[in-house]
């Protein structure tokens, strides 16, 4: 009975299974992606061995305190101390040694650290798995720059001390444990003691110390760190970081296009349970008779159902196995850069036993659907479905209503508008049977248009405002540099006297200690007027005089809201802060604050804001400006939001992509699937109309009307909800990942994103019904009048 089920309806069987095995395909590799991704991470980690908590510093080390510090603290089973020397990319220059290719890192954002290799932890391991010893005039480079730049082993970097040039031939890329996150603002160059001693002596290089400590217990991260802070004469002057950062810095740069995948499986299979759901009560009505026949000979309903269930089962397994046997070489594509990136993850029984599981669900979702439809099986009427032919008594409608309606509407229309009028007092009396296409296109268009949003919000330059920096044309960054402040007074008076720069403004980042949970935390708080600044802010304002404003993350830390206090703690001075506002923000690890008042002098760091006058060009600007003050990096804000989300986009490039072509694909098969069912049910009519005069031309437009009437019902309602709860659903996943974004609003083009896209599904429905339809006007007529 179930071969001959599955050969009966070959084609709604090969659609169903289609749709199954591509739910399937991407449940599985999106699955497959995360679990490689925490094994090459876990597997990178225990590699380099990677600090449980690091503290960065520029300065004087009073290197006493910090061997106090440890013997104070047996929980620990290492530490050391890094140096680092941080080169700018303008500094940095390459070229091929054939004389070919050539190039700076100039555009380059993240600060570009040159150290020694390290032997007992925090290793950097070469190709081979290795730990990179370069030797005198070698260097392995991070592999965003050979992922970026091009650059190979053999290639030659230039790195300008301002005295001399060091030239260092590429031996290789490095994996980076504590820094190869798509999201790290800072990179490591490895290079040898030789090297590292004449870059040391670089004129404009900075010159920083990374404090590392390995613990026995890494949970006790946090616990170190309040500790650390609290510690005396301990250096504590930039970011401190714990493992569990660097772990979600992985997940979130590296796993959004495999949760992508899954979310757009989950909504495929959705899409199948409806077309599932609706050959199931199809098959039912079509075999009402033989049902009400096997129940009066005494067969129990379980039985019944349990014959039409077997069907699906075979096709939800066969659906399931075939996505599987895809989803091997399709991870393998998804995952080919993480070996490079990570390490080779080994094989163990995760990797067989994640997507296994995934499938057995998505298996088991599909069968206990199958089973609560059939239950109609069990609550029908024998009578009912021998006489009457249906498993349900039939509701009693006032025909006269009806029959009224029709000719009324017949008698106000034009000839040519009969078909259309035709065709939708049929849909409006069928609208149970017809309700399968506007669901699927709905969730087709949600699929689409929400991954394709999410892009285009990381492409727009407003997108610069999620990520706590006020929306503008240039920003100036001043960090590396030995006198800050002058550094600082010539690019004011640099930009002052241009009249293509307009709406100045400098904020001074102070390294001040807030008061949390577990004690002092070091944070990096950017003063100066704020209120000037145009930042969204989730709640609040932007802060006044005594005032602070929060990043997401940071108010969740602390604990506090807007119109509550906060403690700060600055060259052991307390004072007292009012939370004015809270906003959004992934920079830093997501933990910033912005405080109202005048500029500090002798700042951590600044950074300036400007905007350029109409009709002037920002990259001429901010590389005219970048010249000019060669200690300040200027550069466009468009230019540092793409860099920042360069990897991110990527990503979700290739999730919108596979996301479009999988829903056209399924929306074809399942329009044709739905449009040849229908039409099955409907020859009798077909013929009736045929008879009374309409032409098979009319009776395939009658059919054609009603497709494109609830496709563009579900592309409608579909977009309107992918516009509304789209964005309350991505951002609550992103919260939830901690990323440091509470409320995301879709950016780019709306003509894109709610025209274009949805006209798109439009054209696969309509189109995949026009050919359909075509073919009825080739149908034998006498065959349309035998049913």
């Amino acid at each position: 009975m179930i071969r001959r089920d599955l050969l009966r309806d070959r084609g709604a069987s090969t659609a169903l299974l289609a749709v199954v095995m591509l739910s399937a395909l991407l449940m599985a590799s999106g699955t497959i992606v995360v679990e490689r991704l925490a094994g090459a991470s876990t597997q990178l980690f225990a590699q380099t061995r990677p600090p449980h908590f690091l503290q960065m510093h520029t300065g004087e080390v009073d290197r006493a305190a910090l061997e106090d510090f440890a013997a104070g603290h047996p929980e620990l089973d290492t530490w050391m101390i890094e140096r680092t020397v941080g080169v700018d990319g303008s500094d940095i220059s390459w070229h091929a040694p054939d004389g070919g290719d050539a190039g700076t890192l100039s555009d380059s954002l993240v600060d570009n650290l040159f150290v020694e290799p390290n032997e007992e932890f925090d290793l950097m391991l070469d190709g081979a798995g290795e730990i990179a010893r370069p030797g005198p005039g070698e260097v392995y480079i991070p592999l965003i720059y050979q992922q970026r730049e091009g650059l190979d082993p053999g290639d030659v970097l230039r790195i300008d001390t301002g005295h001399e040039q060091v030239d260092l031939t590429v031996a290789g890329t490095v994996r980076d444990g504590q820094m190869a996150s798509s999201l790290s603002s800072s990179v490591r160059f490895v290079i040898s003691a030789q090297d590292w001693q004449r870059l040391e002596a670089g004129e404009r290089f900075s010159h920083e110390i990374i404090v590392e400590y390995r613990l026995t217990d890494p949970s006790a991260a946090g616990a170190l760190q309040a500790a650390y802070q609290t510690a005396p004469g301990v250096p504590t002057n930039g970011q401190a970081v714990t493992i569990e950062l660097i772990r979600l810095m992985y997940v979130i740069s590296d796993g959004l296009a495999a949760f992508a995948l899954i979310a757009v499986s989950v909504i495929l299979l959705l899409i199948a349970l409806l077309n599932i759901v609706f050959v199931i009560r199809g098959t039912l009505e079509d075999d009402v008779r033989q049902i009400g026949t096997l129940r009066a000979i005494g067969l129990p309903p379980g039985f019944i159902a349990g014959l039409y269930l077997g069907r699906f089962r075979v096709l939800a397994a066969a659906g399931c196995l075939l996505g599987s046997l895809a989803a091997v070489p399709a991870a393998a594509v998804l995952t080919r850069g993480l070996s490079a990136a990570y390490a080779a993850a080994p094989i163990g029984p995760a990797t067989v036993l994640a997507p296994l599981a995934t499938l057995v669900v998505v298996y088991l979702v599909i069968v206990l659907s199958c089973r609560m439809v059939l239950r109609d099986v069990g609550r029908a009427s024998v009578v009912t479905a021998l006489v009457q032919g249906t498993l349900h008594a039939p509701r009693r409608r006032p025909r006269r209503t009806g029959r009224g309606m029709a000719r009324s509407a017949l008698s106000r229309v034009r000839p040519r508008g009969v078909n259309r009028r035709l065709a939708l007092l049929t849909l409006l009396r069928q609208a149970r049977s017809w309700a399968l296409l506007p669901a699927v296109y709905a969730l087709a268009a949600i699929a689409v248009i929400v991954p394709a949003a999410l892009f285009l919000t990381l492409s727009s330059p407003r997108f610069i405002t999620f990520m706590g920096v006020p929306d503008s044309d240039l920003m100036t960054t001043i960090a590396f540099a030995e006198d800050l402040d002058a550094v600082r007074d010539v690019a004011l008076e640099e930009m002052r006297q241009r009249e293509d720069v307009t709406d100045v403004l400098v904020v001074g980042g102070v390294l001040t200690q807030v008061q949390g949970p577990d004690g002092w935390d070091s944070r990096m708080l950017e003063v100066g007027d704020h209120s000037a600044l145009e930042l969204p802010y989730l709640e609040g304002s932007a802060p006044q005089e005594d005032e602070v404003a929060l990043s997401v993350l940071a108010a969740d830390r602390y604990g506090v809201s807007t119109g509550q206090e906060l403690t700060v703690r600055r060259d052991g001075k307390e004072r007292t802060l009012r939370v004015s506002g809270i906003y959004q923000d992934i920079t830093s690890g997501g933990f910033t604050m912005k405080q109202q008042g005048v500029v500090p002098e002798a700042a951590d760091r600044y950074t300036i804001f400007a905007d350029v006058a109409d009709g002037a060009d920002p990259q001429q600007v901010a590389a005219e400006l970048d010249g000019a003050v060669e200690q300040a990096r200027t550069i466009p804000q468009e230019e540092y939001a793409r860099q920042s989300t360069a990897y991110l986009r990527g990503a979700l490039r290739g999730a919108a992509l596979l996301a479009a072509v999988t829903v056209a694909m399924i929306c074809t098969l399942i329009t044709l699937l739905f449009l040849r069912l229908q039409l099955t049910r409907e020859r009798r009519r077909s013929g009736v109309l045929c008879a009374l005069g309409f032409t098979r031309a009319d009776v395939a437009a009658q059919v054609h009307w009603r497709a494109a009437a609830t496709v563009l019902l579900g592309v409608m309602v579909g977009t309107v909800l992918a516009g509304t709860l789209g964005p309350r659903a991505t951002g609550s996943l992103l919260s939830a990942a901690g990323l440091g974004l509470a409320r995301l609003t879709f950016l780019g083009s709306p003509w894109l994103l709610y025209g274009v896209l949805p006209a798109l599904l439009v054209i696969v429905g309509v189109g995949t019904a026009r050919v359909l339809t075509a073919r009825m006007r080739a149908d034998d007529l006498s065959a349309r009048l035998r049913g």
